[in-house]
C-alpha cells in the first residue's frame, strides 16, 4: 500500500503548493525499498516485519530533513511505532523492543538535530504540508488498525483451554 501511494505525494505537493515539487520527488527514493518488503516476506517473514518499520523510519528521517520539522513529516514515526507494536510475535519481543528503542532514538535525533530543511519552504507551504501529512498519517494509521484488527486476540487465545473459567498464567503475563 505504501509503495502504491508513494508516487502520489509529489503530485499532491504540485497541486497544493507553488514550489517544492522537485524537492518532493525525493520522497520516491524509498519506494523500491517498500516494494521489496513483500518479496522479503515470502522467504523471511521476521526480516519483513523488521524491514517495514525500519524502512519507514529511515524514509521519515530523510523526509524530515527534506521538508523540515514544521511540515509534520515527523508524524510518520507514529505509524512506524504502531507497526512495531502490532506486527511481532510473542517470541520476537527482543526484536520488538530493540526496534521500538531505535525508532524512538531516531525520532529524538530528528527532533533535536535537524535544523534547516533541504528545501526552503514558506510558512504557508509548511502549514499546507502539515495538513497534508497529518491527513496521510491518519489514513495510514487507520489502514494499520484495519489490517491488524483482532489479530492479537486470536493469537493470544488460540491455545487457551476450552472452558468458561479464565485463570491468569503468571509465567507469561497472559490470561488463559
Amino acid at each position: 500500500m505504501i509503495f502504491a501511494n508513494k508516487p502520489f505525494y509529489p503530485l499532491y505537493v504540485w497541486y497544493l503548493l507553488d514550489s517544492g515539487v522537485a524537492a518532493s520527488l525525493g520522497t520516491l527514493l524509498a519506494a523500491p525499498f517498500f516494494l521489496a518488503i513483500p518479496f522479503i516476506a515470502r522467504r523471511a517473514p521476521l526480516a519483513a516485519r523488521i524491514a517495514l518499520p525500519l524502512v519507514g523510519t529511515l524514509d521519515t528521517l530523510f523526509e524530515v530533513k527534506l521538508f523540515g520539522t514544521g511540515s509534520g513529516t515527523e508524524l510518520f514515526f507514529a505509524p512506524c511505532i504502531m507497526l512495531v507494536a502490532l506486527s511481532f510475535r510473542v517470541e520476537e519481543t527482543r526484536w520488538q523492543r530493540g526496534l521500538a528503542a531505535l525508532l524512538f532514538l531516531v525520532f529524538i535525533l530528528s527532533r533535536y538535530t535537524i535544523d534547516t530543511p533541504l528545501h526552503a519552504w514558506s510558512k504557508g507551504d509548511l502549514a499546507i504540508l502539515l495538513d497534508l501529512n497529518a491527513f496521510a498519517v491518519a489514513c495510514l494509521m487507520v489502514f494499520i488498525c484495519l489490517r491488524y484488527a483482532g489479530i492479537h486476540n486470536s493469537r493470544d487465545f488460540s491455545a487457551a483451554p476450552k472452558s468458561d473459567k479464565v485463570e491468569p498464567d503468571h509465567r507469561r503475563g497472559k490470561w488463559l
